[in-house]
């Protein structure tokens, strides 16, 4: 897609079509949606935007050329919506995230829009395949996992339900990084999805507001004013917006995702430049767009824990600048504040806006505090998604009054109005200190998570277990002090997307079977029930995986050459890469396994392709290490002889949404194998359920309710429950008997530790397996061998191919609960009290 021929900017949506604004206007006739309107529509953007001959056209240019065309169909349900919504006074939801992983949305848009027969006939006139140019859209390079894949869900699910949202994130230049694979190890290289422009996105330059940090605190007492206090910063940026529409199910609604940009208020220091210091005179400017450039800067280091601060502060204060200038723009009051507006924080990233709304209220809009709290309480509510100590968020005091001196002020004050309502609690000393936001044993830090609970009316967990760990475990403290904030709203995965685009063989097959009524309601794939024990559709069924598996094979063939054997089971791990997710237990099983069938030739194995992908951290030593031992065991068991093609293994570098579409249609087993009570719900489990593979996984997460909607005898749940790990580690547990009880684990682990999969270094693994014996913090060695004996039940399974088949019916059919309309909805019932119905 290229930069210079995508349309200008149309007028901000939500603007456009406020009456307050003067903007409000009688829509334009509506477009026509047939073939040949849309071949016309098609060929005029490829004119007189792109500025290409048809003749001379490229692929790239009719990608731009439909996705403006399509764009235009979007735009005429955006400002609907909008002021549909302005008219009735809707409530607005605002998601404050910063991840949103969005992936290519053409497909997305055209689907949900109804038009992907007319596009792709329209195309076909001119010898194109919507297929092919879909392929050429980057990926948005706007988050790493789960919680931003979760919000990307959310979003579309939203306007899916018709509730009133925006989505606040940052626009990254570079997003995370992107991966590649030298010699086995992670490389990290610059994402350049932006580098041919956006044409999904319209830049809104009249709607920037002023970010500052630093400088001082000046106490103002004025005749017949309060004393207060301003904030004289000694740095200022703007934040600018970009807008981008997000279309749910069949086009009736369509929200906002804003993305906000850093820039200098001086592009260029024109006084440095002209004496000669062309480097520092684009200092403010370098030091603004950093800000944007990359999602999350590694932390391991001074510099990068304040740019992490800084983007947190910069998208969180812009945001809630921006929800302010709306809610006065319509109502001219703050009073209906909480009436009109709900913030969800989105983990504990936007924590600070907790101490940035109340800025904003008391210090620029004049609210009295106890009434400003109230109304921060009230608009805030917060998801927590994870029980990982080093994920809830603390910055030492020292850098937060260094860059936010007005907010740490506010932090100081909300601590001891915190402080105060524990101790009129009866909290002892021990329980005070566990309630405050600043942990004042370990170096004094403001602890965001505290932040976050305290400034909120509702917090959530995102599966059962993990909500009820919660409440037992990083906010015991705080849930006794405020019993009724804590509830569940179990995550959810978009249909849409996660089995009508990226599975169309299944859901023609679904559609043939049971009707439509499902890709409205897809709960009703319960129906399919009845067809578990109907051998015809079985195999159709398996017809569509192996249609899939195929397509996977092909990629990894082009991408890696790789060949895979599409009757072996694919046995699928792909997320990020961290040592309680696991991968390194997976690839120990996938050595022990390896020795096996060398050893045991005799023996009839099953068929076995193991298949990984995920993202490092840059500065995760211990995870990019499993990266690179899974590389080192592929190498050498993909090119044994021995082996006789029964076991594959293959890291696909660079996992992003796309990737994913490809994989979890192919994915025979889905590997959930994290630590009990260490994943907060996983998403990528429910992906891959829906479209009918076999879950095995311990009962962390969603796994949990998975196995309650499923049935035990359709989910292999094996290991320690959170319960006994907790258990183990308080009687601190180590792997060595363990390991040295069990041959079959501790061959595997002397390969690895010996250098057979290293001989140019043989010592790369010891570390990694010596924890193992020394701590085993992860339990892996403890999880071992009831992993291992699950697995050889799926291999057994795998040759009564109709019970397997019946299975992978069962899990399609049962996990239309998991759906993120479902978890919209009881967002918008129980916490935001917006949306149909409120």
């Amino acid at each position: 897609m290229t930069s210079a021929l995508v349309e200008p900017t149309t007028p901000d949506a939500e603007d456009a079509a406020d009456p307050l604004t003067g903007n409000g206007t009688a829509p334009p006739a509506p477009r026509g949606n047939d073939a040949d309107t849309l071949a016309r529509e098609i060929v005029e953007k490829l004119t007189y935007s792109v500025g290409k001959n048809p003749s001379a056209a490229r692929r790239h240019d009719w990608l731009t050329a439909t996705t403006l065309a399509v764009r235009d169909r979007i735009i005429d349900h955006w400002f609907a919506t909008t002021q549909e919504s302005y008219d009735r006074e809707a409530k607005r939801v605002c998601y404050l995230s910063l991840e949103f992983l969005i992936g290519r949305l053409l497909r997305d848009a055209i689907s949900n829009l109804q038009l992907t027969d007319a596009v792709t006939e329209a195309l076909e006139r001119y010898g194109v395949e919507l297929d092919m140019i879909e392929l050429l859209e980057p990926d948005a390079a706007l988050g790493n996992g789960g919680l931003g894949r979760l919000a990307a869900c959310f979003m579309e699910s939203m306007a899916s339900t018709g509730v009133p949202g925006i989505g606040y994130g940052i626009r990254y230049v570079h997003g995370l990084f992107r991966q590649e694979i030298a010699d086995g190890a992670q490389v990290e290289v610059p994402e350049t999805w932006l580098a041919h422009g956006n044409p999904w996105e319209f830049e809104r330059r009249e709607n920037a507001y002023e970010i500052n940090f630093g400088g001082k605190i000046v106490a103002v007492d004025e005749p017949g004013r309060p004393p207060r206090q301003v904030w004289r910063p000694g740095e200022r940026m703007l934040a600018v917006a970009y807008d981008t529409p997000i279309v749910g199910w069949r086009g009736t609604h369509v929200n906002t995702l804003r993305l906000w940009s850093a820039q200098a208020l001086d592009p260029i220091l024109l006084d440095a430049f002209n004496s000669g210091d062309h480097i520092g005179a684009l200092r403010e400017a370098n030091q603004a767009e950093a800000i944007t450039r990359v999602l999350y800067p590694a932390d391991s280091h001074q510099a990068g824990q304040e740019l992490r601060l800084r983007q947190e502060f910069f998208f969180s204060s812009a945001s809630l600048q921006d929800i302010l200038r709306r809610h006065k723009q319509q109502y001219d009051t703050f009073d209906n504040l909480a009436d009109k507006v709900s913030v969800q924080l989105n983990d504990t990233h936007p924590a600070v806006s907790v101490a940035e709304l109340m800025r904003l209220l008391v210090d620029i809009e004049g609210m009295e505090w106890g009434k400003a709290w109230e109304t921060t309480r009230a608009v805030f509510s917060y998801t927590n998604h994870t029980l990982l100590p080093e994920a809830l968020e603390t910055w030492p005091v020292h850098l937060f009054e260094r860059l936010l001196p007005r907010q740490m002020q506010i932090i100081y004050t909300i601590n001891a109005q915190v402080i105060g309502e524990a101790q009129a609690a009866g909290m002892d000393g021990g329980k005070v200190s566990a309630v405050s936001l600043i942990d004042e044993g370990n170096g004094r830090r403001v602890r965001m998570g505290q932040l976050a609970f305290a400034g909120s009316h509702t917090v959530n967990g995102v599966s059962a277990l993990h909500t009820e760990l919660m409440k037992r475990t990083v906010f015991r403290n705080l849930h006794e002090l405020y019993p009724d904030r804590i509830q569940n709203k179990t995550n959810g995965v978009t249909p849409r997307r996660w089995l009508l685009q990226c599975n169309p063989d299944l859901k023609s097959l679904i559609e043939a079977t049971i009707g439509p009524a499902f890709e409205d309601d897809i709960e009703k794939l319960r129906d399919l029930d009845a067809r578990a024990d109907d051998a015809a559709f079985r195999d159709k069924f398996a017809a569509a995986k192996r249609a899939n598996k195929a397509r996977l094979a092909r990629t990894i063939k082009e991408r890696l050459a790789i060949s895979l054997d599409t009757e072996a089971i694919f046995d699928i791990q792909v997320k990020r890469i961290h040592e309680y997710k696991r991968q390194f237990l997976n690839i120990i099983e996938a050595v022990a396994l390896y020795e096996q069938i060398r050893s045991h030739p005799e023996l009839s194995w099953t068929p076995r392709v193991k298949i990984f992908a995920g993202k490092a951290a840059p500065s995760y030593v211990q995870a990019k290490q499993i990266i690179r031992l899974i590389n080192d065991v592929a190498r050498v068991v993909n090119n044994d002889p021995a082996v006789r093609n029964l076991l594959k293994i293959v890291f696909i570098p660079n996992y992003n949404v796309s990737l994913a579409e490809i994989i979890m249609p192919a994915a025979d087993v889905s590997e959930q194998i994290s630590t009990a009570g260490l994943e907060a719900s996983g998403t990528g489990n429910m992906k891959f359920a829906l479209n009918g593979a076999l879950t095995i996984g311990t009962l962390d997460g969603a796994n949990v309710e998975m196995l309650e909607h499923v049935g035990e005898d359709n989910i292999f749940i094996f290991g320690l429950t959170a319960d006994e790990v907790r258990q183990r580690r308080n009687e601190g547990h180590n792997g060595r008997a363990i390991i040295e009880g069990l041959p079959i684990l501790r061959e595997a682990l002397d390969a690895i530790a010996t250098g057979v999969f290293s001989p140019d270094e043989p010592g790369r693994y010891a570390g990694l397996v010596g924890n193992l014996y020394d701590n085993d913090w992860w339990m892996i060695a403890a999880d071992f061998e009831a992993y291992w004996e699950k697995q050889r039940e799926l291999d057994l399974l795998w040759d009564d191919k109709a019970s397997w088949n019946r299975k992978a019916v069962l899990n399609t059919a049962r996990m239309g609960w998991f759906s993120s309309d479902r978890s919209i909805r009881e967002y918008a019932k129980d916490i935001w009290h917006a949306g149909p119905g409120a």
